[in-house]
């Protein structure tokens, strides 16, 4: 009988809905507490396990105890065994290096685990590239290659995995990031190491890529389409995080937040770098359109380092009003492979699985597919 070996990180993307672009730190912990964060790992966990639940085999599942795992597991309707201690309250990552630890000591054949990048640094610090890793994304920044595209995908890879005799492996990249200067509006993103993680593209992300940089002309042609939208407009648009929003805002003569959201309206700026709580009280039952680009090498377009953009927000501002930007170079490297959503709603999900126009140019534009 196989075994897999389950992790949870409670406070993993805590701070992404109130615009905190991160969770690391005891100080971002508290104050995303006090601006009314609520945990997101724990039901992206349990959307992952329920698949493992499904499986046609059976299999031994190890966990830690309480919000590490074991809570998790039961509500997805599995019977772990319970391993390890931790502390009552709060959780650290050296619990998460620990419980890992433990389950590579006790031989598991795969380690599903629920986190950020900051968790996966964890994990890698535990055990290398000594035990096969599958991530399920909940954190706010997920540069890493060790993570599904989603966590209904992270639950399919890890029974394909542990259903099938023999799988293919890859070393995929353990990326993380300074916070701190990520805060202040600059990417300074690290390789730690590399962890084995199941093969399967159409499931398991890439590392994040910088990508080349963009010819400035094509980035000005698909700002002024954007501004002409803007033009006589009295709508709020939503500006996501990235250089390619950027280019509106420069063209506009806006400050902008590189890795945030901020709110224009007739083509001046209302809010900057809001959470999810102001962005609501905003727009709530007003006409708003978000403009989003797509992350380079991943393809995603809801659910990595814009959860401000919350399925609440997304459901009020329709699919119809939804502007996606990205240059023609962006769109090639992905390899014909989809964009992607991951918005922690399934329902909403499928809803904007499709086609969406993508603008790559002055009235450019190029119909792509969304999957989930």
């Amino acid at each position: 009988m196989k075994k897999l070996g389950v992790i949870v990180n409670p406070v993993a993307g805590i701070g992404g809905r109130v615009g905190l672009k991160g969770s690391d730190g005891e100080d971002i912990l508290e104050k995303a507490i006090a601006l009314g964060a609520r945990p997101e790992s724990p039901g992206r966990a349990m959307t992952a396990l329920k698949e493992v639940a499904g499986m046609k085999i059976p299999v031994e599942i190890l966990t830690y105890p309480g919000v590490m795992g074991e809570e998790e597991c039961l509500n997805a309707g599995l019977s772990p065994i319970v391993i390890g201690s931790i502390d009552q309250g709060r959780t650290t990552p050296s619990d998460t290096i620990r419980a890992a630890m433990e389950m590579a000591d006790a031989g598991v054949d795969l380690l599903l685990f629920a986190g950020g990048d900051g968790t996966a640094r964890n994990i890698y610090n535990a055990v290398g590239e000594n035990v096969s890793v599958l991530g399920i994304p909940a954190g706010v920044k997920i540069h890493s290659a060790v993570y599904a595209v989603n966590p209904k995908r992270a639950g399919q890879v890890a029974a394909m995995f542990l259903e099938r005799k023999k799988m293919t492996i890859r070393s995929s990249e353990v990326m993380d990031i300074d916070e701190d200067a990520f805060r202040e509006g600059r990417v300074k993103a690290k390789l730690f190491g590399y962890m084995k993680v199941p093969e399967e593209p159409r499931f398991v992300q890439s590392v994040k890529s910088g990508g080349a940089r963009a010819e400035k002309e094509i980035l000005a042609g698909i700002a002024e389409d954007i501004a002409d939208e803007m033009e006589n407009s009295d709508c709020y648009f939503i500006i996501g995080p990235g250089t390619t929003t950027r280019s509106v805002m420069e063209y506009l003569n806006l400050e902008n937040t590189l890795l945030g959201v901020d709110v224009v309206k007739n083509r001046k700026i209302v809010a900057s770098d809001v959470d999810e709580q102001q962005l609501w009280d905003l727009i709530a039952g007003e006409q708003t359109k978000i403009v989003l680009t797509v992350i380079g090498g991943q393809g995603h377009l809801f659910g990595r380092g814009n959860q401000q953009i919350s399925p609440r927000i997304i459901r009020n501002v329709g699919r119809e009003n939804i502007r996606v930007i990205a240059t023609k170079e962006k769109l090639i490297a992905l390899n014909g492979r989809p964009l992607l959503v991951d918005t922690g709603d399934e329902t909403l999900n499928a809803e904007l699985a499709g086609y969406l126009k993508v603008t790559t140019g002055y009235e450019d534009y190029t119909m792509c597919r969304v999957g989930y």
